[in-house]
């Protein structure tokens, strides 16, 4: 009997032996798991690293990010990413975005109606579900999905030096059965297999390792980006997860300070030059302008936009220098609208702020300091925002991408809790 178990002894020390100088002397593995954030405005794409344990994600050229945008062109051939942003004013009715907003989703005629009243390209019913008319065809939500996904396996795959076909995927919280399976099949037509697919908020509680905390947690998860503005209430402990309450603005975010910004330059002009702006390339120089500006304006006391303007009585540059404090002028009562959707959450499970142990911003508009000043202000506490709003979700699914796939070093996988059914509670 001494004997046996001397030699499991023995085995156990061997095997141990072996995983510390495999992992300190052997090439690390390469990563074959993908982790994808499928944004309604912005998409990205990343791995986790063994040994380092190091989130890489991959750049399309010098953005980490790509617009959630797909154009069809009149030949045939699909722009996607940054190429159909640039050409979005030329072909409003041929360029999709949003479609996150339609995936799996089933409407009626009137609400449909509503929905697409919003966009220029034209959106139909068809067997209760949406489809987009681009070029005399029609295209579904989960294949513009596929396109976005398509690319962004490409850039992984050029980045990396071998293919890659599987992915771990973040939803909304609030996604049902029927959209997790349709943005499944998404990343399906584009040649990956699903391992799982998480929460957003649960992604970006375990980009900031909340996941490895002892004890209970209450998480607060403020997630603004380009369209809209959620807000999820995480309870965690042990590496488990369970959204408890949910609120949300449907018609907030980065868009609508873009909007604000264009109104106040086409003033600008109008005062200016007597002329409306009404030239389809002129309005996407200062579509840019201003997106850039306002990206600049969250490191920048004051920006100077340089916007050339060919569509007036005589070439013209429009130069206006834009101060911070003129930005949250123009934006203060949207801004003031972030915390309405926290105070729903803690309202609907009688909580206070002081019951909540961490803040956590997702979403690149949470990088406008006007908006972290009025977060941390309310709850009486600086928020975490050590990891780029904008990443802290594919961190997330990269870092479950990795667990999946063996990396070291091995961490604490998320375990999705479903307990009572949440309602998402909208700001009317």
């Amino acid at each position: 009997m001494s004997v046996t178990f001397n030699f499991l002894g023995v085995s156990v020390l061997a095997l141990l032996l072996a995983g510390y100088l495999g992992q300190h002397f052997l090439p690390p593995p390469k990563p074959r798991i993908v982790g994808i954030d499928l944004g309604t405005t912005y998409s990205c794409i990343g791995v986790y690293h063994a040994v380092t344990g190091d989130i890489q994600v991959f750049a399309d050229d010098l953005h980490q990010t790509i617009p959630s945008m797909v154009a069809f062109t009149p030949d045939g051939s699909k722009l996607i990413g940054h190429d159909a942003l640039c050409q979005a004013e030329q072909y409003t009715q041929n360029t999709i975005y949003d479609a996150k907003r339609f995936i799996g989703k089933t409407f009626d005629e009137e609400s449909l109606r509503k929905q697409a009243a919003r966009y220029p390209f034209k959106v139909k019913l068809k067997n209760g579900m949406a489809r987009f008319e681009v070029n005399s065809d029609e295209v579904t939500p989960e294949y513009v999905g596929s396109c976005i996904v398509s690319e962004l396996k490409t850039t992984a795959e050029r980045n990396l030096g071998f293919k890659v076909n599987k992915v771990v995927l973040s939803v909304p919280a609030e996604f049902d059965e029927m959209q997790r399976n349709y943005t499944r099949k998404a990343a399906e037509l584009a040649g990956l297999e699903v391992m799982r697919m998480i929460n957003e908020p649960t992604a970006a509680a375990m980009a900031y390792g909340l996941h490895k905390q002892k004890g209970v947690s209450n998480i607060i998860v403020v997630d603004m980006g380009g369209g809209t503005l959620d807000v999820s209430l995480l309870t965690v402990y042990g590496g488990m997860f369970q959204t408890i309450a949910m609120a949300g603005n449907n018609h907030l975010g980065g868009q609508d300070i873009n909007q604000r910004l264009m109104e106040y330059c086409c003033d600008l002009i109008f005062k200016r030059y007597g002329q409306l702006l009404e030239n389809p390339l002129d309005l996407q120089r200062v579509r840019l302008a201003v997106e850039e500006a306002k990206i600049n304006l969250t490191t920048h006391h004051s920006v100077l936009l340089k916007i050339p303007l060919t569509s007036l009585n005589v070439k013209t540059m429009f130069v206006e220098q834009l101060t911070r404090e003129t930005f949250d002028t123009l934006n203060e009562e949207l801004f003031k609208k972030v915390l309405q959707p926290i105070q729903l959450v803690l309202d609907d499970v009688e909580m206070s702020t002081t019951d909540i142990d961490e803040v956590v911003l997702v979403g690149g508009s949470t990088r406008i300091p006007r908006v972290r000043r009025l977060v941390a202000d309310f709850f009486n506490k600086e928020p975490n925002v050590e990891i780029d709003p904008e990443l802290a979700v594919v961190y997330g699914v990269s870092i479950q991408a990795g667990i999946i796939g063996g990396m070291w070093p091995v961490q604490v996988s998320a375990i999705e809790i479903h307990g009572r059914k949440v309602r998402k509670i909208q700001v009317q």
